[in-house]
């Protein structure tokens, strides 16, 4: 299938983003040569700044091929930012009402006619006291099932240092380096012929988010931690351990 023409939306949001994006952060962008030239495919991609996608789509812009982001359906009702949202073809997620499988129907027929689709599977910002990746969701795993397309990991580091999780304030200096770094599709091929259920998907993500760590801790230069960071696990011994206060 052809690529998706990159369209106005698209580059007006370009011609409004890229000027600041260029001043804040300095770019060490590698790995571009993995994105294919056409058909749909996904990308994969670590979340550590309420800032990076917008890095993140910067990198992919200059690409040629503009990705397609799940994003909270809020934005698209937000004044200007809801009709860039929609101009652009972003892709709404309804969370915990009837319309919540919608995302993720939108995002195969997108990935069907071409395009790109970009996950965050954390689904929010990481968690992770270190800022490494932390359990996933396995919405990625179920399109990549069932359109069994190319999925790439992507790497992001340094938009967190420019803007922290959960920050007020940029730390404007000195200028921060924006780095990315894509791998090579992901080898999925053996959960193909499987039964779709709870556990493969699961397992197809940890598959995924395994490469998306790789790939950053190559960019960090640090070891990949012996254990995934499970806000899930790490929340409810919190609340166990004050319990346990509160009783003595």
């Amino acid at each position: 299938m052809s690529r998706r023409r990159i369209g106005f939306w698209y580059r007006l949001a370009a011609a409004i983003a890229k000027p600041p994006l260029t001043v804040l952060l300095k770019r060490d962008w590698r790995g571009a040569e993995h994105i294919p030239a056409d058909g749909g495919f996904i990308t994969a991609v670590n979340h550590n700044s309420h800032i990076d996608p917008l890095a993140y789509a910067h990198f992919q812009y200059n690409t040629g091929r503009v990705p397609r982001f799940l994003a909270k359906h809020g934005l698209f009702t937000k004044g200007f930012i809801g009709a860039v949202m929609r101009g652009t073809g972003q892709i709404p997620v309804y969370r915990e009402s009837t319309d919540a499988l919608s995302a993720y129907r939108a995002a195969i027929e997108a990935v069907e006619r071409g395009e790109c689709v970009a996950f965050y599977p954390e689904g929010t910002l990481t968690r992770d006291p270190d800022q490494w990746p932390m359990t996933a969701k396995t919405g990625v795993a179920r399109v990549a099932l069932q359109t069994r397309c190319p999925v790439l990991p992507v790497a992001q580091w340094g938009a967190n240092l420019l803007l922290p999780p959960y920050a007020r304030k940029p730390h404007l200096l000195p200028r921060k380096t924006h780095h990315v770094l894509v791998g090579p599709p992901v080898d999925l091929a053996r959960f193909y012929d499987e039964e779709i259920t709870p556990e493969l998907l699961r397992e197809a993500t940890e598959v995924i988010m395994a490469a998306i760590t790789e790939l950053l801790s190559e960019l960090r230069g640090e070891p990949v931690p012996e254990t995934v960071y499970d806000h899930r696990r790490a929340r409810a011994e919190q609340r166990h351990d004050a319990a346990e206060e509160g009783l003595k």
